[in-house]
C-alpha cells in the first residue's frame, strides 16, 4: 500500500505534515466554508481501519473498553476508549458494527499498538482481528455526497460521529448551548482502489474537496477532542468532556472504571479542556504544544490550533483545573506572548461539586426509609 494519496496530484495540493494526504489545496478558509456547508469531502486515507469478527466481538469489546457496545445495532455508530488501570486514556476508537464485523476507525500511528493489545486479550473467545487499512480508505464529510461506500455485509460503512448529543449512559460537563450540536461529521469507508476515480470526479467538478486543515478548524470550533491531538500520557476522559460520548457510566466493569467513577462522583478532573480565542494582531500563531501561562506561571498546553473562517485564530488547550476561568491567558508563539480569552468547555467544578447524580457503589444495598 502506498502512503501517498492520489489526492496529492490535484492542483494546489499541499501536504504540510508529511501524512501523505493534502493539508489544503491553496485556499484553507474557502475550503472550510465549503466543508461547513456540507458539499465537500476530506481525504483521510492516512487513517487506519481495524476489524473484529466473530460472535463474541461486541461483548468482548464491551468488557475491555469504556462504552456499552453489546447492544450496538448494525449500522449504528459509537466510540470507545481503552483505559489503563488508573483511568488514563491509552487508545480511542470510532466504532461501527455491520451485523458481522466491528469496524474500528483509528489514527494510523495508533493502529499497530491497539491491534497488538487486542490480539493479546483474545484468550479463548470467538473473535478474529485484522488490519484492513490496505483495502479501505476513510473519507470525511459534514454532508452526504455520493461516494462508493463499501458494504461487504450489506450495511454501508458510514460512521456518524455521536458528538452531536450526549450518548446514553454518558454525561456532559459543558454548560449551555453546545457547538457540537451542529457537528454532522461522518467518516465513510471506500475501497482504496476507488480513490483515483474520486480524484477524477473532483477534477471534473462533480465533487468538491478540502484539506485536513479545514476539518481540524471546524473540529476545534465544535470542541471535539481527538486522540492524536488532545490526549497525552496523563489524560483521563473527564478532562476533555469525553464522558459525553465515549464513556457509559453505568455499564459493567472494565479496566479504569474505578477512576472514572471516583473522579465523576467524588472528585474533580485535575485538568480541563478550554477553547481559546487568540489575539491575531501580532501576526503570529501558536503551534501545537505551545505553553499557556497565567501571571508568569505555566498552567497548560495548546493541543490543537487553527485559523477559523469566522472565529479567527482559535485553539484547544488543556489547562490546570484551578486556572481562573475568567482570566486572560498568554500563549507562547515562537517567543511572542499572544493573549487568549477562554471559552469554557469543562468547568473547574466538574465532578462531585457539580451536583451530578452519584452512581451506586458496587454491592451497595438500597434501604427503605424508616417509618
Amino acid at each position: 500500500m502506498s502512503d501517498r494519496s492520489p489526492f496529492l496530484d490535484l492542483p494546489g495540493a499541499v501536504d504540510l505534515t508529511g501524512s501523505g494526504v493534502p493539508s489544503h489545496y491553496g485556499s484553507p478558509l474557502a475550503e472550510q466554508r465549503a466543508l461547513a456547508e456540507g458539499g465537500a469531502i476530506v481525504d483521510l486515507s492516512d487513517r487506519a481501519v481495524l476489524t473484529v469478527q466473530g460472535p463474541d466481538r461486541l461483548s468482548w469489546l464491551n468488557s475491555l473498553t469504556s462504552q456499552a457496545l453489546t447492544g450496538l445495532a448494525p449500522g449504528e455508530s459509537s466510540e470507545t476508549l481503552l483505559l489503563d488501570v488508573t483511568g488514563r486514556v491509552e487508545h480511542a476508537a470510532r466504532v461501527l458494527d455491520d451485523g458481522d464485523t466491528v469496524w474500528l476507525l483509528v489514527d494510523r500511528p495508533e493502529a499497530e499498538g491497539l491491534l497488538a493489545w487486542l490480539t493479546s486479550m483474545r484468550f479463548m473467545l470467538r473473535v478474529e482481528l485484522a488490519d484492513r487499512t490496505a483495502d479501505l480508505a476513510t473519507i470525511g464529510t459534514l454532508g452526504d455526497p455520493p461516494l462508493p461506500i463499501a458494504a461487504p455485509n450489506g450495511v454501508p460503512l458510514i460512521w456518524h460521529d455521536p458528538w452531536r448529543e450526549v450518548a446514553p449512559g454518558g454525561h456532559q460537563y459543558a454548560r449551555g448551548e453546545h457547538p457540537g450540536a451542529g457537528w454532522t461529521w461522518s467518516e465513510r469507508l471506500v475501497p482504496r482502489d476507488a480513490l483515483p476515480s474520486l480524484v477524477s470526479r473532483v477534477t471534473s467538478g462533480e465533487l468538491a474537496v478540502t484539506g485536513t486543515v479545514a476539518a481540524e478548524a471546524l473540529r476545534i470550533a465544535a470542541w471535539r477532542p481527538r486522540f492524536s491531538t488532545e490526549v497525552d500520557e496523563r489524560t483521563i476522559p473527564h478532562e476533555l468532556d469525553w464522558l459525553r460520548t465515549a464513556v457509559h457510566l453505568s455499564k459493567g466493569c472494565y479496566r479504569g472504571q474505578e477512576t472514572v467513577a471516583k473522579v465523576h462522583n467524588l472528585g474533580h478532573p485535575p485538568r480541563r479542556l478550554v477553547m481559546l480565542h487568540l489575539d491575531g494582531s501580532e501576526g503570529v500563531h501558536p503551534v501545537t504544544g505551545a505553553s499557556v501561562t497565567l501571571d508568569g506561571q505555566e498552567v497548560g498546553t495548546v493541543t490543537s490550533t487553527a485559523l477559523h473562517y469566522e472565529l479567527g485564530p482559535i485553539a484547544l488547550a488543556v489547562v490546570k483545573r484551578s486556572t481562573d476561568p475568567s482570566a486572560t491567558l498568554l500563549v507562547d508563539a515562537d517567543g511572542t506572548a499572544v493573549t487568549a480569552a477562554q471559552e469554557i468547555v469543562v468547568p473547574p467544578e466538574a465532578g462531585a461539586e457539580a451536583h451530578v447524580p452519584r452512581l451506586p457503589r458496587l454491592g451497595a444495598v438500597t434501604r427503605a426509609p424508616r417509618a
